[in-house]
């Protein structure tokens, strides 16, 4: 079974006899040691096992069961697929009963017969491995709606979940940021994790139609209804039907537009040019812009009771600058897509290279970023990219003192240099314990306590 390999078997007992005993009945699987709660938790941590079997009196009171239970919460608050097997003593069945309901496999009284022990644990790795492979299959047959977006920011990480929160209402969601943050993704995302899934997603550019037309594109029009419109075409509106509609760069919309926007967001009809007939539209509307809509609308450029019907949810998207370690771990991403795309499949960033691609402040974001990284790909010499080839210079931006709390500091220093190593080596967690100069278990303590995943 390849379960009993990849992820051992954890024996928790205080009693070195007993503890060598049940190790040599259970010789067929890998076994790991532990005497205590603290060194339980550090092979926890270090081996993260499939199956655990433990004793409830451990030290440093091994008379009660206080420090069992303690440690039997521990292990599946970490995990709460492992199967922890509890052995108790022959007239310890109410403790028994307890950890079971806490979340136990099984449990055995002591002595025990090897053989039942054996088939118990085998029956456990057997269960650990059919759920691993059913959460495997879930998530090819459901793809995460945010796959396309590619993050380990705690902010960015935070806004996705919130996207993934408002999906699953009708809300209409603003998308507020630089243009090339990933706005259209997070818009698809949210379609994608909506009930709106099976219809179409639409996104037209409000910037990048002349304004003659975009009234056309948005509501289409009936035939003959001005020269040249030979036949009746369904707008933008009506081609999302049953889905979800990104009006992008909504700050650029005609200021006639917005009346007209606006009304259809009140009654949910529409009318085509040189119609006169109200067709009822049920769409979900996501709208997205760089610019500061409140300002407009104080200029008298934006209306205010559209700019309130658009926001009922507000999503701030952070510039790539101030996404931690996000810079190289897109870069390593852009160049294993990009190498695969031109043959040359063995291309990887150096040091310096990687380095150039962290201090750049990348006033043009994603699409910039995507842009730097083909171009070195192809024009790159060798199979490993210099920091030429890339073609960047600069120094980081130093930012403003934010707080004097020491204690925010160091959280926030700890999360930043913890993302930067982790963009830095492509997420390799041994490399990045190294970069960081702690070991792989600190590490994963650190990641926990800071709520990096």
């Amino acid at each position: 079974m390849t379960t009993e390999r990849t992820r051992p078997l954890l024996i928790v007992e205080d009693d070195l006899a007993l503890q060598k005993q049940i190790k040599w009945s259970l010789d067929r699987f890998e076994s790991i040691t532990a005497s205590d709660r603290a060194s339980a938790l550090q092979q926890l941590r270090k081996n993260t096992p499939a199956v655990v079997t433990m004793d409830l009196g451990l030290p440093p009171d091994a008379d009660s069961v206080s420090e069992g239970f303690k440690l039997l919460q521990e292990i599946l608050t970490f995990d709460p697929d492992i199967k922890v097997i509890v052995l108790t003593g022959q007239n310890d069945q109410a403790n028994a009963l307890r950890a079971v309901g806490m979340g136990a496999y099984d449990f055995f009284a002591k002595p025990f017969e090897p053989e039942l022990l054996n088939l118990t644990v085998e029956r456990a790795f057997r269960l650990f491995e059919l759920q691993a492979e059913n959460r495997r299959l879930q998530t090819l047959h459901q793809p995460d709606a945010m796959s396309g977006l590619m993050t380990r920011d705690p902010e960015m990480l935070r806004i996705c979940r919130m996207v993934e929160k408002v999906a699953t209402s009708n809300a209409t969601v603003m998308l507020l940021g630089e243009s090339g943050t990933g706005k259209e993704v997070l818009a698809r995302g949210l379609h994608q994790s909506s009930s709106r899934r099976g219809g179409r997603f639409v996104a037209i550019n409000c910037a990048a139609i002349p304004e003659n037309l975009l009234e056309s594109e948005l509501f289409g029009y009936e035939k003959g209804s001005f020269t040249g419109a030979a036949k009746m075409t369904v707008g933008k509106i009506e081609t999302a039907n049953g889905g979800t509609l990104m009006l992008d760069e909504i700050g650029d919309l005609p200021f006639q537009l917005q009346a007209k926007l606006l009304r259809f967001l009140q009654e949910r009809t529409i009318e085509r040019l040189g119609g006169r007939q109200e067709i009822p539209v049920d769409v979900r509307i996501v709208c997205a812009t760089h610019q500061d809509l409140k300002a407009l609308s104080k200029e008298g450029k934006f209306r205010d009771d559209l700019y309130y019907r658009l926001a009922e949810i507000v999503v701030n998207v952070p510039p790539l600058r101030a996404r931690a370690g996000d810079a190289a771990l897109l870069a390593h991403a852009f160049v294993r897509r990009f190498s695969l795309e031109q043959k040359r499949p063995t291309m990887t960033l150096s040091q310096e290279a990687v380095r150039a691609v962290e201090l750049h402040s990348w006033p043009g974001n994603i699409r910039e970023l995507e842009n730097c990284i083909r171009r070195a790909v192809i024009m790159a010499d060798s199979s490993q990219i210099s920091c030429d080839d890339v073609g960047l210079q600069g120094l980081p931006e130093v930012e403003g003192e934010s707080s004097l709390d020491l204690r925010v500091i160091r959280d926030n220093a700890e999360k930043a240099a913890i993302g930067i190593a982790l963009g830095r080596v492509n997420g390799n967690m041994v490399k990045a314990a190294e970069l960081l100069g702690v070991s792989r278990p600190t590490l994963y303590d650190l990641m926990h306590r800071l709520g990096l995943k």
